[in-house]
């Protein structure tokens, strides 16, 4: 991989710092330098204190609802389509209730909620382990929640993989770019050797627009800022039961799920 005058001056600098006062005062530097040059909000961004997602699962009826909001994605970020799984790249996918919510088994829930795909992804941590075991600062936290990747520092070491309890990052162990079906020129492609993952669309968000994925849920997932009490999906979450998968282990994940009773789950599970 090239490096540019910039990145090596910074390594330089970096390295010399480590030589006089450790890696605390190292890790202050890059962090420092990665917000700087990351998080610039654009006229007319989407702005949040705190960034978080609800998806109704009342609302997904047909397996057409959840391919539509995985096409979405997959189509913008040039997420390239491997017919061998061991390879797969995948911001959103679906897993069973039963295995997305391990915490919640009862041993008598109905088989249907048990089978009921559910959409994954990123969960934004508030306390996010992937970004505590990155040795370059790579994937990072914003000021407005976000947990982001930047696949040009990434050397594919893949800790930040082992520390997610979510399952929710890929690693392109060939070159993604063949494998791409129609490539979105607005969006960057990646190289092999380099972790990704859902970004909240963050790049739609410097223009003022909803992440894909929630513009083409028709409803079902909704996005704003936790943090307004005036904010919609505040309004959702106080008048909704909600859940979110692994809160126990203290990350605090910013996705909630209305999942309703039986009837719901039944309408969730069928297929077109």
């Amino acid at each position: 991989m090239s490096i540019d005058r910039r990145d090596f001056l910074k390594m330089i600098g970096a390295s010399a710092v480590f030589a006089l006062g450790g890696m605390g005062v190292v890790d202050g530097i890059v962090k420092d330098n990665v917000e700087a040059e990351q998080f610039r909000p654009e006229p007319g961004a989407l702005l949040a204190k705190q960034w978080a997602m609800v998806i109704d699962m009342r609302k997904f009826k047909t397996e057409g609802d959840y391919k539509r909001i995985i096409s979405a994605c997959n189509n913008i970020h040039n997420i390239p389509d491997f017919s061998d799984s061991k390879h797969e790249v995948k911001w959103i996918w679906t897993d069973t209730f039963e295995h997305a919510f391990p915490e919640q088994e009862q041993g008598y829930a109905p088989e249907s909620l048990k089978e009921m795909p559910i959409p994954l992804l990123c969960n934004h941590c508030e306390n996010p382990p992937c970004v505590r075991v990155c040795p370059t600062k790579a994937t990072f936290k914003r000021k407005d929640g976000l947990v982001m990747q930047d696949m040009h520092r990434c050397i594919g070491c893949r800790f930040c993989m082992a520390a997610c309890p979510y399952g929710s990052r890929s690693f392109n162990w060939t070159d993604p770019r063949p494998h791409i079906k129609k490539e979105n020129p607005d969006y960057p492609t990646r190289m092999r050797g380099v972790v990704e993952k859902c970004t909240f669309c963050v790049e739609r968000l410097a223009e003022g627009k909803m992440p894909a994925c929630v513009e083409a849920s028709n409803g079902a997932m909704m996005f704003g800022d936790l943090s307004d009490p005036n904010s919609e999906i505040r309004k959702v979450l106080e008048s909704n039961y909600t859940i979110r998968r692994k809160s126990e282990l203290g990350t605090g994940p910013n996705i909630y799920y209305i999942i309703g009773g039986a009837d719901n789950a039944r309408e969730g599970a069928k297929r077109e």
